[in-house]
């Protein structure tokens, strides 16, 4: 099990390196100045020149590389061209909120959707399944930003029920709820789909099991057979989904946050890239993409408590 975390932890390290490099690259080759922003619309070519010399961006590609991934090694991730502040101290403000409207996100998802893919796989043929089924489908074509802003509309602005954007608090307070559950609806409602359908094609396949027809034959009770039986081995692509989801969550919420005006790490990684920010924006890209690979690599460990089975060896 160590070797195989080590292992994962060496890859791990492996993809965010070329994560940089694309990031960094692809920056670098990006169209306009980040010296010319900085110095202002009135600048002159000197002042120009000098402020690219100071945040030195006239050093070759793979020198200003190479001096990136020294500060990385360091957990250095440099200065924010427009606040002059440490990068690392800006997104530690945001990322709670950002996790806090994912981690809701995925909770919804999961609370919803999972008993949906059950109840669709139970009555597999009926007219709830072909609903559900055909209400998953439109559920996954829709926008976020769109449903956000529609939901935005009728419960804020008509009903008045709930806060129109902005976050303080987390969503397990009665205060976080009410700001947290408009934006992870329209964040986790694809997801929601995704689990269902996921949920309802592996609980068909386990219910086709000849351990569930001896379960049966004996005489347990249904409630038995689905949740303690059926379920446990159809949480394998579950737990799958729920990794890939996670990412997708944390990219979707960038849209979101937008949206809903929160002051995550979504806005703040397109302000970034509004204002040619460059390194906030290749530090706030990586940041993502490290939650990302370390929710998956918790998700293959519990897969070995979900199956005894399974051996990382």
């Amino acid at each position: 099990m160590a070797k195989y975390i080590l292992k994962r932890l060496g890859m791990m390290l492996v993809l965010l390196v070329g994560i940089t490099f694309i990031v960094f690259g692809s920056l670098f080759l990006a169209a306009g100045d980040p010296a010319q922003m900085i110095a202002g619309a009135s600048a002159t070519e000197a002042d120009v020149l000098a402020v690219r010399a100071a945040l030195g961006l006239d050093q070759p590609f793979w020198t200003q590389y190479w001096i990136y991934l020294k500060n990385l090694f360091s957990l250095n991730l440099g200065m924010s061209y427009i606040t002059r502040q440490p990068i690392l101290q800006e997104i530690a403000v945001r990322l709670p909120y950002t996790m806090n409207l994912a981690v809701a996100a995925i909770l919804l998802s999961t609370l919803v959707g999972i008993p949906l893919g059950i109840l669709t796989a139970i009555k597999r043929d009926t007219i709830v399944d072909n609903l559900l089924t055909t209400t998953s489908l439109v559920a996954i074509s829709i926008p976020n930003f769109w449903l956000g802003t529609m939901l935005m509309l009728v419960f804020s602005v008509i009903l008045g029920w709930l806060p129109s954007g902005g976050m303080t608090e987390f969503f397990y307070t009665p205060l976080g709820f009410s700001q947290a559950i408009l934006p992870a609806i329209a964040l986790s409602t694809a997801t929601i789909a995704s689990f269902m359908r996921i949920g309802r094609s592996a609980m068909l396949e386990v219910l086709q099991s000849d351990y569930i027809r001896t379960a049966r034959a004996k005489g347990l009770r249904r409630g038995s057979i689905l949740f303690v039986h059926a379920l446990r081995n159809a949480l394998i692509p579950l737990l799958t989904q729920f990794g890939t989801s996670f990412g997708a969550l944390l990219g979707g919420a960038i849209v979101t946050e937008q949206v809903f005006v929160i002051n995550g790490v979504g806005t703040y990684l397109v302000n970034a890239i509004n204002t040619r920010n460059y390194p906030v924006v290749q530090s706030t890209v990586l940041v993502i993409a490290a939650l990302f690979v370390l929710v998956n690599l918790v998700v293959d460990l519990v897969y070995l408590l979900v199956d005894p089975r399974i051996s990382y060896q």
